[in-house]
């Protein structure tokens, strides 16, 4: 799958759960679908100041697309890159626009009982790593998740992933920073792949050599 990266460390992320890493700055992350059917949340925070944290509002003005592609910098909530996209082998199909699942959420979807979602995983992820968050984000990179903007050019769809079994992408550290993961506990909105709506298992390796180098680029103005 990716014998020619090195990495530190792999790490089972369990279907409806999360978990965190800490990369120094010029590691990375390989965030892997291991059944080609898994939306996996994604966020990101600077580790010596976690009221800085990856921004997709400040990312999209940054790279001025709506999704991120290959070579494509993530941005913090003080404007600074954090994460750089240095490998995909996907589709390349991501979302940047849709709110993680909560708690709230599922109520909504008509659960009378807790279900697992995103937000309380991503909590439960940073606290295994001693760390506690100062509040909520709802803000997250949603990877392999396909939402699709319509021709009217305003109206989303959403749908199920288009990944198959291994795809993966690969995140580089531009700061030391902590970056948190949830295999999407969404059962009952229509988007992990296969047809039946299942989570499962995804795959993180802790990245330290190997991987694609791209040059970090700049933020966008105007010509």
């Amino acid at each position: 799958m990716s014998a020619e990266y090195q990495h530190r460390e792999a790490i089972t992320i369990p279907a409806r759960y999360g978990k965190a890493v800490r990369l120094k700055k010029g590691e990375a992350v390989q965030v892997i679908n291991l059944h080609g059917t898994q939306v996996v949340d994604c966020w990101a925070y600077n580790a010596e100041d976690v009221t800085e944290y990856m921004c997709m509002e400040a990312t999209r003005v940054w790279n001025q697309r709506l999704n991120p592609k290959v070579g494509d910098s993530f941005i913090t909530s003080q404007r600074h890159p954090i994460l750089t996209l240095v490998a995909d082998t996907s589709p390349g199909v991501h979302d940047s626009f849709m709110a993680a699942c909560d708690a709230r959420r599922y109520e909504l979807l008509g659960c009378t009982e807790y279900h697992r979602n995103c937000h309380d995983n991503l909590f439960e992820g940073m606290r295994e790593l001693g760390v506690e968050l100062p509040h909520g984000n709802l803000a997250s990179l949603n990877i392999f998740m396909n939402i699709q903007v319509q021709p009217d050019g305003i109206t989303l769809k959403t749908l199920p992933v288009v990944t198959k079994p291994g795809d993966y992408i690969v995140l580089r550290a531009e700061m030391d920073c902590y970056v948190a993961f949830s295999a999407c506990p969404q059962d009952i909105v229509s988007i992990q792949g296969q047809g039946d709506n299942t989570p499962r298992d995804a795959e993180l390796r802790i990245l330290t050599a190997g991987f694609p180098q791209v040059q970090l680029k700049g933020a966008w103005v105007p010509a």
